[in-house]
């Protein structure tokens, strides 16, 4: 089972990036602006992480 969480040029989203072959059998090579919105798309969830990690801080600081 892949445990990899990069999300390289040359696999989707969903895919393995190992190279152990794991992945489901989905298209591997994206177009640039699709590789854009995924990256997008993933520094989106960044920020609402982050956000979350802040908001958990400042509750453990107040205390």
């Amino acid at each position: 089972m892949c445990g990899t969480s990069r999300v390289p040029r040359f696999v989707g989203v969903a895919g393995c990036t190992c190279g152990c072959g794991c992945g489901s059998s989905v298209r591997r090579f994206f177009s640039s602006e699709e590789e854009k919105k995924c990256l997008e798309t993933y520094r989106d969830e960044l920020n609402k992480e982050l956000k979350g990690v802040e908001e958990c801080l400042g509750e453990l600081r107040a205390k």
